[in-house]
């Protein structure tokens, strides 16, 4: 197992700092997951751990060793692609046995590995196909068995789960967590996906405009999100930002209900419509005074709740513990 530390990392391209003065370590055999919008630098960040695009200032070191400069060849990461990057023409023994022959792996030894990996990837009856003839799932373990083949040290994932449908994408997850806690390797996960995130990571680091908002444990990130960003960028639907008096509340929507069912914080919605969700209803409505008019959801359990029409006033409460305070400026979450 081995640590990663990145210091003051910085990438410029033209008049966009794509990542600015970022600093992070991810522990030894962590899952540690970049999450954030689309053009935050996540991915940039990983190519440069990768050593594919050189920083424009600061730091990366593997095991306290600054790599910074160092080839990707002999940084000894290995890393999966959205695209998977199967050699189409080679069967999936060769595409997995491919970086081991790079590195001059010979005999047996090579054989030796390419069947460990891909009895940890429960691929072994695929080796003698080509990757036009496996589903995406499949293609997805060769390529996790390509590069874990050689033993990295770090192990970087970009999206990978991405190309793969809705119910294959919620099974792949679950292997790929059951896969890295087998290695106990250091791996780092890029994705947009909130839920991929808070599934996978033992920590999360939440990205925007190049900067990391803020670091921690996925219940540390959804109970106690640093600033209005965080708060609604994690969450589905994301949490509620109602202003009152110069500062932003912010309730996530599973804690507001109905004011018969809770005390607190009172807060008057005009619903304007349900939607049922199965286990869940959504209800979507509009904040009145003596609030400013702001869309407000409430998440409540479909089994109990009442029914709620189009156009009725319902007043929802929420418990004192439960409502954040930001500062409106700056958006920083009050302590």
């Amino acid at each position: 197992m081995s640590t990663l530390e990145i210091r003051s990392i910085s990438k410029i391209f033209g008049d966009v700092r794509a990542v600015d003065g970022i600093d992070l370590q991810a522990r030894e055999g962590e899952f540690l997951v970049l999450l954030g919008p689309s053009g935050c630098g996540k991915t940039t960040l990983m190519r440069m751990i990768a050593g594919l695009e050189e920083p424009s200032s600061g730091a990366i070191l593997i095991d306290g060793q600054d790599v910074t400069g160092t080839p990707p060849r002999a940084r000894n990461i290995a890393m999966v692609f959205q695209s998977y990057a199967l050699y189409p023409h080679m069967t999936v023994y060769k595409n997995i046995a491919f970086p081991l022959r790079v590195r001059g792996v010979t005999g047996g030894t090579v054989d030796e590995k390419v069947r460990w990996a891909a009895r940890l990837f429960g691929i072994e009856r695929l080796l003698d196909r080509k990757p036009r003839q496996l589903s995406g799932g499949e293609r997805q373990r060769v390529a996790l068995a390509r590069a874990v083949v050689r033993e990295p040290k770090i192990l970087l994932l970009d999206e990978p789960l991405s190309n793969l449908d809705a119910k294959l994408r919620t099974a792949a997850r679950d292997d790929l967590k059951e896969f890295q806690r087998r290695l106990a390797t250091t791996t780092i996960y890029v994705t947009h996906d909130q839920i991929e995130a808070m599934g996978l990571g033992d920590r999360i680091a939440v990205l925007n405009q190049g900067k990391v908002r803020q670091i921690g444990t996925p219940v540390e990130i959804y109970g106690s999100p640093a600033d209005t960003f965080v708060a609604t960028f994690i969450g589905s639907p994301p949490m509620n930002l109602i202003e009152q008096n110069g500062v932003i509340l912010g309730v996530r929507p599973e804690h507001l209900a109905p004011r018969a069912a809770a005390g607190g914080e009172a807060f008057p919605i005009k619903v304007t419509r349900v939607e049922y969700l199965g286990a869940d209803s959504l209800v979507y409505g509009v904040l009145g005074a003596p609030y400013p008019e702001t869309h407000v959801i409430a998440r409540l359990p479909t089994t109990g709740a009442p029914s709620f029409s189009a156009g009725e006033t319902v007043d929802f409460s929420v418990e004192r513990r439960n409502v954040l305070r930001f500062d409106k400026a700056s958006g920083l979450r009050r302590q």
